[in-house]
């Protein structure tokens, strides 16, 4: 693992947006888990053979709580359809029936059972989906196709025997993630795996073995034939859910990086000042920004802290005082819309995300901002996500986090109504005075709006006086 140096914020992570409260997800947790205990007993009670499988066998085993619950099941799903009142044929075709718990109830957050009958797959032309499905007669026949070994355990819910036909229960011991069976093989029919096994691996501590780490460096370059957004969510999971670091450490070594995200390996090599980065060059600089993100982060927050700094790269040269990245924020602005766009992020993310690229560097000239720029900058959307990001950019480099505690300080000390006061006069108060609607409107407005803000104006009389002293009526 490359190191870099860091600092002890001596601030709070109050500004960190969390996605849920910890007692919320334990209570949904438990309801998942008694859910899909009473999935399995109804499926069992008409003669079927039914267990936990996958990652809830996992988490379960680890002392984790997990969120979902898989059951695999002798059932076909046309019998599973016809046993509960509330189902979803999301993927019938492959044996695959989302029952829901809980919609009966309108007061109640319903919970998802994803229940597969006992398969083997034939072909994955796509790269995705089986040519064909064969249904299987027994579990151990069907645990075969899946994805890794700590993912191939079964778990009797009802006698708590853990069944294991895959190696699983000895790799969660070694702390490794491979594949079941021929990792090329694996990895063809669903190049995403790539992600995932890069994802276990940064979430759990574990390491890649040896062999299945050889195949996603062979293969990687065929991560491209994964649709964008599939891409997309697996790279939102590793940002938002925890150890980002490591993640992007792993997406490099394993050749994954360069492939989905060339913009972001760019960044290795790139020297910085030392008297402003002694952590390193830039890719250090990121990465440690990434171990600031908390689980639970913001996906647009996640990605501003990622992005922040594409833009040295390309503007990356050597002046006679020192290194510079000449308008770095403003080139890396366009290359991060360039990447929401390629990725197919929503437009208020890829707006959110490019702004926080757009922003980082005007920290600098806070303490020096006129109480109207001041002002309209802390009341940019999301303020707080700018200024959590301008916190870890510190704390990744220089560690001088005065200008963060300035802005922190004026956000507690201003009220609202003198950050986003109302309008003193509008564009009819113009026109009642003899104006005609044009573009000097905007500016008049704007010159009353920050004499407004620097405390000049309080009334509307006064902002009239103001304007008919300093503009010439047209």
């Amino acid at each position: 693992m490359i190191k870099g140096r860091s600092c002890e914020s001596r601030v709070d992570n109050r500004l960190i947006v969390k996605t849920s409260t910890h007692s919320a997800l334990q209570g949904r947790a438990e309801s998942a888990k008694a859910s899909a205990l009473g999935v399995v007993r109804q499926l069992r009670a008409r003669g079927n053979s039914a267990y936990f499988v996958g990652g809830c066998v996992r988490d379960l085993l680890l002392g984790l709580p997990p969120q979902d619950y898989d059951i695999t099941t002798s059932a076909h799903p046309e019998q599973v359809m016809a046993l509960f009142p509330n189902t979803i044929g999301v993927g019938a075709q492959f044996g695959v029936v989302l029952v829901v718990v809980g919609a009966d109830h309108a007061e109640s957050n319903p919970i998802h059972i994803e229940v597969a009958t006992y398969r083997s797959d034939v072909g994955y032309s796509d790269g995705r989906h089986p040519d064909a499905v064969r249904y299987s007669e027994t579990a151990r026949e069907d645990v075969q196709r899946r994805d890794f070994t700590i993912n191939g355990l079964l778990l009797d819910p009802l006698s708590s025997e853990v069944i294991d036909y895959v190696g699983g229960r000895s790799d969660l011991e070694r702390k490794i993630i491979r594949t079941i069976g021929d990792p090329r093989q694996r990895f063809r029919e669903d190049k995403l795996r790539m992600m995932r096994a890069v994802r276990f691996a940064a979430r759990l501590g574990y390491e890649i073995e040896p062999s299945t780490m050889t195949a996603i460096q062979e293969l990687a370059r065929g991560i491209y034939q994964v649709s964008r957004e599939r891409i997309r969510d697996e790279l939102d999971k590793m940002l938002t859910e925890g150890h980002a670091r490591r993640c992007f450490e792993l997406l490099d070594a394993t050749g994954l990086l360069v492939e989905v995200l060339p913009e972001v390996s760019a960044l290795k090599g790139v020297e910085q000042p030392p008297q402003y980065h002694p952590e390193g060059d830039v890719w250090i600089h990121t990465l440690i920004l990434l171990e600031g993100v908390e689980n639970g982060c913001s996906k647009s927050l996640a990605w501003g802290v990622l992005l922040h700094d594409i833009g040295k790269p390309p503007t990356f040269r050597v002046a006679p005082d020192r290194i510079r990245f000449d308008q770095h924020a403003e080139v890396g602005t366009r290359m991060a819309v360039e990447i929401c766009r390629r990725l197919r992020f929503p437009n208020e993310v890829t707006e959110q995300v490019s702004a926080l690229v757009a922003n980082h560097m005007r920290f600098a000239d806070v303490a020096k901002m006129k109480e109207s720029t001041l002002k309209r900058f802390i009341r940019l959307p999301h303020f707080e996500e700018h200024l959590e990001l301008h916190r870890l950019d510190c704390s990744a480099s220089h560690c001088d986090l005065s200008l963060y505690e300035f802005v922190r300080e004026k956000l507690e000390n201003t009220p609202e109504e003198e950050i986003r006061p109302r309008p003193l006069i509008t564009g009819l108060d113009l026109i009642e005075q003899g104006w005609k609607p044009g573009p000097q409107f905007r500016t008049v407005l704007q010159a009353v709006e920050d004499a407004q803000l620097e405390g000049v104006l309080h009334t509307r009389e006064e902002a009239m006086s103001f304007v008919q002293t300093n503009f010439e009526k047209q």
